[in-house]
């Protein structure tokens, strides 16, 4: 992981610039590009990419969008030569005729940012354009299809396999962790001091992809934490009067901050590669490692919490993970609510608690029995409860509850206990005595006091 990938890092490295042109080419833009993709020359070539380069970064915002709009609209695909080429290829498929539809299918841009590739150093200035279209080209259809194919290019030329693995420590070149202070995104980097807390310690790592290209800007850092036991929260990790533990000892890895760098490489993955590989690399170098964790914010949750109504600052830590699981599995997937008003998808709403026969945890259901009979049917109180969107059955008919919410209400006082948990297990009311079994899950409770047990 050190030695093999600072080898081919040193080996692939490009430090060196290229010389300045005698004299500025003033030529437009537009007319650069044309020369670029239309030269059979390779110092031609070179010296009009290296020119569209430096006169790009140059450009004021209104003058880099009418250099991707130029992009955009007259180097696309031309809709008549595809079909035809489409044609020949379907009238007579060989390799000349494929040929040609790959070539009619290609948009001339995609070219041109080959072209542009070809000088040293230019990998990262493509990536910095990217940037700028990213962020001028807002809902434009057709810059939007220009950045299709940035995004198709950069797929392949940042694949895994081109990708060096470099741990970060303390000892680390001050201008890489420089950019690991910058770059941190998920939890702020105040001063070198704390910097120093999470990379100095031994029971500390931190891991970054690497571009042979851009060997001094890091593409995506992940920042773990080595610990005995699976950590409550994030504060327990970054405590400053915390006491470390030698890594020998540790038997949990936590994948507590993930940070993309570049924002050029917006929606190019690199997260899952880096997880695997760094919790790959801990596990040979650790193997008193069991356990490996990610801990990481829910983005959007204390907004929808606030949306709802509920109360989170002072709340119940267990409260608070039932409800961050309703949000990941229901809300923040189909807009769902989880008390009172009408639930996406589904159509119908809750209208509150009623008895059962003998029942007293029954739950009203809509309508007809068929609706009562397609969810919760349990033998301890045989009432209904409505089928969930994402169809989490009774745990007696063995489907996958432990992915299911379960709501069980008291009509008489009330009362209703918000779970999410696993398959037959007994939860009890707020006297602490066992419920009477009806798990069925229902939406839309408009008066509840939630009991988390």
């Amino acid at each position: 992981m050190t030695i093999l990938g600072d080898l081919l890092s040193t080996i692939f490295e490009r430090r060196y610039r290229t010389a300045a042109p005698d004299r500025r080419d003033n030529r437009p833009m537009e007319d650069l590009v044309s020369a670029l993709v239309g030269t059979a020359g390779d110092v031609t070539g070179l010296a009009a990419a290296s020119t569209l380069l430096q006169r790009f970064q140059e450009m004021e915002d209104s003058d880099k969008l009418q250099f991707f709009r130029h992009l955009a609209h007259d180097m696309n695909i031309d809709p008549a030569g595809v079909r035809t080429a489409l044609d020949a290829y379907e009238a007579s498929p060989n390799r000349k005729t494929y040929t040609a539809f790959m070539a009619a299918v290609e948009p001339k841009r995609q070219e041109l940012i080959r072209r542009l590739n070809q000088i040293p150093g230019a990998t990262e200035q493509l990536v910095r354009m990217r940037a700028d279209l990213l962020r001028l080209g807002g809902a434009d259809p057709e810059l939007q299809a220009l950045d299709q194919d940035f995004r198709h290019l950069f797929i392949s030329w940042f694949n895994r396999g081109f990708l060096v693995l470099r741990p970060i420590s303390w000892e680390s070149p001050a201008h890489i962790l420089e950019k690991i202070i910058a770059y941190e995104a998920v939890h702020e980097i105040t001063s070198w001091e704390d910097l120093r807390s999470r990379l100095a310690p031994g029971d500390r790592r931190c891991f970054a992809f690497f571009h042979p290209s851009m060997p001094d800007e890091p593409l995506i850092f992940v920042e773990v934490a080595l610990t005995a036991d699976i950590p409550g929260s994030i504060q327990d990790l970054l405590a400053g009067d915390r006491e470390p533990i030698t890594a020998a000892t540790a038997r949990t890895a936590v994948f507590y901050s993930i940070s993309n760098c570049q924002e050029g490489l917006a929606r190019i993955s690199f997260g899952n590669s880096l997880i695997k590989q760094v919790a790959a690399d801990l596990s040979a170098e650790l193997p008193g490692l069991k356990t490996f964790v990610t801990l990481s914010p829910i983005p959007g949750l204390t907004k929808w919490l606030s949306a709802e109504g509920i109360a989170f600052q002072d709340a119940d830590p267990k409260l608070l993970r039932t409800l961050a699981a309703h949000y990941l599995l229901s809300a923040r997937r189909g807009n769902r609510r989880l008390f009172g008003h009408q639930v996406s998808g589904h159509g119908r709403k809750e209208t509150g608690f009623a008895r059962s026969g003998s029942c007293t945890t029954g739950l009203k259901a809509h309508g007809s029995g068929a609706n009562r009979s397609s969810c919760c049917r349990c033998p301890a109180c045989r009432a209904g409860a409505i089928r969930p969107p994402w169809r989490a059955n009774c745990p007696d008919q063995n489907d996958s509850w432990n992915r299911a919410w379960r709501i069980t209400g008291q009509s008489d006082s009330r009362r209703s206990s918000l779970t999410g948990g696993y398959r037959s297990r007994r939860f009890p009311d707020a006297a602490g005595k066992a419920d009477s079994g009806c798990l069925g899950l229902v939406f839309g409770l408009k008066t509840v006091n939630l009991q988390v047990t």
